[in-house]
């Protein structure tokens, strides 16, 4: 592995992350891309879900279209394919792009995973065996038939509750957390310690409107308000039936998502970098004319890129 210190510098402090990578085509997603990367954001995290385009192979379209940041897994759906062949892709990506692919792991979600025709059960062992057979994985050359050990694959794991988390630290570089306030934020941070890296997708929008911010909010939460895993962790920090349902209460909604002005999206950011996080990646929740949130990614940039 890559030295955990080396990752956190080469990451920087502020990211982007981006939903609609997984469904844009090259064709679309190429100029996005090189733009966020030109504005100076430190990293590009893009997710995998069912049906969408395969984390592997968009990874390399994204990584093809940037020239500096790094490009991010969050997360790679470990059910899409056996634990050798994500270690090989991730060092055949790793190699062909100057080490700027990192990988984020994740066990998603049962409604994600039966589907395909597995089974999902027992989530934190599920991922410990599977980076246990990651790791068992020799390199035979063609003109050496003895193998050679080589060491674990860089990457961070998609984790939300303590089991998870401690395995994030113990197991890989540290934890990338997706639809978490503040507060979880310092919660993760104890319970991984100093070392691990911590990387948290923070959704904002970029308008004074209660309602416009509201409305995008609730649009871009829905899904994962009746997504059990996520549901569990927010009721671990506090929340209950009457924030989580329907679409989610203000209260939630407030300390999910930052709305208003630059300098209330700082202000937000400053909290999660002050309660641990190493990066901070922004999700800039836009409406449709403007998919990737580019507008408000390049409005906000002044404000936060010298956190």
């Amino acid at each position: 592995m890559t030295a955990t210190s080396e990752i956190r510098t080469r990451l920087g402090r502020i990211g982007a992350w981006s939903s609609h990578l997984t469904m844009a085509s090259a064709a679309e997603a190429r100029p996005a891309v090189a733009a966020i990367d030109e504005l100076g954001y430190g990293a590009l995290w893009y997710p995998e879900g069912l049906g969408t385009r395969e984390s592997f192979s968009n990874a390399a379209i994204l990584l093809a279209a940037s020239e500096r940041m790094l490009i991010g897994s969050g997360i790679t759906n470990i059910w899409g394919r056996d634990p050798v062949a994500a270690a090989g892709a991730a060092r055949v990506l790793a190699d062909g792009f100057d080490n700027r692919f990192l990988l984020g792991l994740g066990v998603s979600h049962k409604r994600q995973v039966d589907p395909r025709g597995h089974s999902y059960s027992r989530p934190v062992a599920t991922m410990r065996t599977y980076l246990d057979q990651m790791d068992d994985d020799p390199f035979v050359s063609p003109q050496d038939a003895n193998p050679v050990q080589r060491p674990p694959v860089d990457r961070v794991l998609a984790a939300l509750r303590p089991p998870m988390l401690q395995l994030a630290a113990e197991r890989a570089q540290g934890a990338h957390t997706y639809l978490v306030p503040v507060e979880h934020t310092r919660r993760a941070r104890e319970i991984m310690g100093p070392d691990a890296l911590l990387i948290v997708e923070q959704k904002v929008v970029l308008d004074p409107d209660p309602g416009v911010a509201y409305r995008r909010a609730r649009a871009s939460i829905g899904w994962y308000l009746d997504t059990p895993n996520y549901r569990k962790n927010l009721e671990w920090l506090g929340y209950d039936e009457s924030d989580l349902d329907n679409g989610g209460s203000d209260r939630l909604v407030e300390a999910l998502v930052a709305y208003g002005s630059e300098d209330v999206i700082r202000a937000r950011v400053q909290e999660q970098l002050a309660a641990g996080a190493d990066q901070v990646a922004i999700q800039a929740l836009s409406d449709d004319d403007d998919p990737f949130g580019l507008a408000m990614l390049r409005a906000i940039a002044p404000a936060i890129l010298d956190l």
